[in-house]
């Protein structure tokens, strides 16, 4: 059957049924978010003569729970504006309207008694076919099926998101028996189309796959840490970013978590694992017990593994736990010889093979935890899944891996990883031995630009299922690459797309980056038909290299600047007025220069997290490769008969001078660096995908080389004024620096076009020599010189 979801009734609000309700209001759907009605009043509302019969008091827990999530940072909403499409109620008198729904979510408190009287409620009002399932991390979903109808059965499932929903991109569909196919393959679907989750196909079993998994790696990581001696500090450095894991590492995360939410979960797992070979290991350590004893649990008690306090001077500290002591002391620096071996390599894949081949105790504690972790999984199968894709699926998206347990496994080899675990006494399944004696090597193969896994069932490698809606560069880079230098590459997606790939730090902009650009649109005029600017990196751009200015600047070579400013421009330039359709693809980081980027383009796909911002006001400059240009000409084009024209441009001025950085792609929309005719990839896995797609598109259509715009209508002195009137004000209030007021100068004579008496059209090149001249005489400046150094060595701002 077509199944169209309009609405969803989400039944619990707290942290996560909020949050998951917000997840569908991103994407447009409208939500019922219910809870239970308070017994009791409140002081407050005894005041005001209210009841327990009022609206206001029924709905308080719900209407609460709501708004903490909307104010909460990072908001769970792309734009607080969508939170209208949440309609709130409770349970007593809106649970008739889930007939309306035609997905029900229960998000109650984990408690089998609670979660079946709820569903007896849902019973009663239910359309018969709509989708029910549950979002328990620990409750086995089969238990929850007594005493309910065929049509429930059928219907029911268990989808467990991660928390923060909007940010965790793992979502596990866990069937029962009972579940109707048709649900299962919807759900899967849905939830990476609609949702852009990584969705994981799970088993009935204890704690499903990405906690099963990942809790066993945080016991194995405090065993290792007690077997090798190691503080917390030291542990959080080798468990981070070092390693492809994210900045919170383990203990930062266990805190943010909440370690009573951690001890649960494996006391459910240490109680319900009899056939598991490492159920021991999910004992609590008595420093972990003493610690929940103490309320010491993270974040939410002040207190955890680690503890935020104020200096003699008042400075914020963080002070780390001494698991000996069992007090707080200063954070340590923490230094081992493997790591200044890895400091040079960027490649993930090869510095965990270094690692792991290194001798020192930072080493050691690693190879355990990695050792112990590849037994288990490998003992997981088919317990927890029959494929071993989905448990790396699932540890990537449900805790931010980079790599998942296979893939660290092939990235030190598989052969070697069981010789190694043999001597350090761990043993994997007999299934990878059948593997390596069978001729085959990894996990994992590329095969014609496909990734295969490999099958235990059948002993073959298969092709990932749904995995050709992805466009994976890592996959095509080593056969489809045409050209490369040491700041970008040059791959054939097929279908006469180029893609154009950054890959210097950060994606940063310099001059290989900007030879790249400049070849792809070259090439593509002579071999192609489009191009899509993307990127598998972390971010798409985090903008100018700033070292680069930086040393010209200090060494005052304001000719090298400015033909690197005049370069840019004219490759922004070279590429919005090429013979084919260019489309962006930014995510994650998409600011200054990297904004630059997208702003030239036909069109722009961009993820839903996409960060992007003109934000050179932070280092003392103005948007210098046709930013301030091109947001002028979007002004100018977007004046409409009897608008007042200045304030549209005002809003353009402040949101540049501001450095206001969207918080998704929908608020780029609202600040105008996206347009509305732009589209927005929720998965980010499909965004590539979907960046070609449009880019074939738009060559079907009969895509015409555009001509350059001489018609921008500029304000000229009227506009200019009134903007060095309001800078002017800001600096005497102390709201803004003379510095800032300076800046805020250059970049009001940009955007009015200069000394022009009145308004006039001018062409992009007369906004962009103005545009670069300023960019230059700033850089001259000792305060930019100041900010840009506090970027470089702190990585903050500087406020001068």
């Amino acid at each position: 059957m077509k199944r169209i979801i309009k609405k969803v009734a989400v039944l619990g609000s707290g942290v996560m049924g909020s949050r998951i309700a917000c997840v569908f209001a991103n994407i447009g759907v409208q939500v019922l978010l219910l809870d239970i009605v308070p017994k009791e009043l409140l002081p407050e509302e005894e005041k005001k003569g209210l009841t327990l019969e009022s609206k206001a008091v029924r709905n308080r827990l719900v209407n609460g729970h709501l708004q903490a999530a909307i104010n909460s940072n990072p908001s769970p909403l792309y734009r607080k504006s969508d939170a209208h499409l949440i309609q709130t109620g409770n349970f007593d008198d809106n649970m008739k309207d889930i007939a309306t729904a035609d997905w029900t979510i229960e998000v109650v408190v984990e408690n089998l008694k609670i979660k079946k009287l709820v569903y007896d409620q849902v019973e009663q009002f239910r359309k018969p076919g709509t989708l029910i399932t549950s979002n328990t991390s620990g409750i086995p979903i089969h238990l929850m099926l007594d005493g309910r109808s065929d049509d429930f059965k059928k219907h029911f499932c268990g989808t467990h998101f991660f928390n923060p929903p909007r940010y965790l991109k793992l979502l596990e569909i866990i069937p029962t028996l009972d579940t109707d196919k048709e649900v299962v393959n919807f759900l899967m679907h849905y939830g990476d189309l609609y949702l852009g989750k990584t969705t994981v196909l799970a088993k009935d079993t204890p704690a499903f796959i990405a906690n099963r998994v990942g809790i066993y790696g945080i016991m194995q990581t405090l065993a290792a840490m007690e077997k090798t001696g190691l503080s917390i500090d030291e542990v959080d450095r080798i468990t981070g970013p070092m390693v492809g894991r994210p900045k919170s590492a383990t203990f930062r995360t266990l805190d943010v978590v909440g370690l009573d939410t951690t001890v649960n979960v494996a006391n459910g797992l240490y109680q319900a694992g009899e056939q598991d070979e490492s159920r021991e290991l999910f004992k609590i350590p008595n420093y972990v017990q003493q610690m929940v004893e103490n309320k010491w649990l993270g974040d939410k008690t002040g207190q955890g593994f680690y503890k935020k306090t104020k200096d003699a001077k008042g400075k914020t500290e963080i002070l780390t736990l001494d698991l000996n002591t069992m007090e707080y002391g200063p954070k340590q620096k923490v230094k081992f010889q493997s790591f200044e071996v890895l400091k040079p390599i960027d490649d993930l894949r090869k510095r965990i093979k270094v690692f792991s081949q290194q001798t020192d105790k930072a080493a050691q504690f690693f190879n355990e935890t990695l050792f112990g972790l590849f037994q288990y999984v490998s003992n997981r199968i088919p317990e927890i899944s029959d494929e071993l894709y989905r448990i790396d699926d699932a540890l990537r998206a449900g805790f931010g891996w980079e790599l998942g347990p296979f893939e660290y496994w092939d990235a030190i080899g598989a052969r070697e990883g069981v010789q190694r675990m043999l001597e350090n006494g761990y043993k994997p399944a007999a299934w990878v031995e059948e593997m390596l004696n069978s001729g085959k090597e990894s996990f994992y193969i590329v095969e014609n630009g496909t990734r295969r896994y490999y099958d235990i069932q059948t002993q073959e490698y298969k092709a990932i299922p749904g995995a050709e809606n992805f466009i994976i560069l890592d996959n095509l880079r080593g056969s489809k690459t045409v050209w490369k230098n040491s700041g970008a590459s040059l791959i054939d997606l097929g279908d006469g797309i180029l893609n154009i790939e950054f890959h210097t730090k950060m994606n940063t902009m310099g001059g290989d980056l900007v030879a790249g650009l400049n070849k792809g649109i070259e090439l593509a005029e002579k071999d192609f038909r489009g191009v899509v600017l993307g990127n598998d990196a972390a971010n798409f751009s985090a903008g100018a290299n700033l070292a680069l200015v930086y040393m010209y600047a200090l060494e005052q070579e304001y000719d090298e600047i400015n033909f690197m400013i005049k370069q840019f421009q004219d490759t922004m330039m070279r590429m919005r007025y090429s013979a084919i359709p260019v489309v962006g693809a930014p995510h994650g980081l998409a600011l200054g220069g990297g904004c630059e980027i997208n702003l030239h383009c036909d069109h722009v796909q961009a993820a839903a997290e996409t960060y992007m911002g003109l934000v050179e006001f932070g280092v003392g400059l103005i948007p210098g490769g046709g930013g301030t240009k091109e947001m002028t000409l979007r002004a100018s084009e977007s004046y409409e008969e009897g608008d007042i024209e200045y304030n549209t441009l005002k809003n353009v001025y402040l949101n540049i001078g501001m450095a206001k950085v969207s918080t998704s792609a929908k608020e780029a929309q609202d600040l105008g660096y996206l347009r509305k005719s732009d589209g927005i990839t929720i998965n980010s896995n499909r965004l590539i995908a979907d960046a070609k797609a449009q880019a074939i598109l738009l060559a079907e259509e009969g895509y015409t080389q555009p001509v350059r715009k001489t018609n921008i209508k500029v304000q000229g002195k009227g506009a200019l004024g009134m903007f060095l009137t309001g800078a002017n004000a800001m600096y005497s209030g102390r709201y803004i620096s003379e510095h800032d007021k300076k800046i805020s100068h250059k970049l009001a004579w940009v955007m009015c076009g200069g000394d022009l008496s009145s308004p006039t059209e001018v062409s992009e090149q007369y906004l962009l020599d103005l545009e670069r001249e300023a960019f230059l005489s700033l850089t001259g400046e000792r305060k930019t010189l100041e900010r840009i150094q506090s970027i470089l060595t702190t990585g903050k701002p500087l406020r001068n």
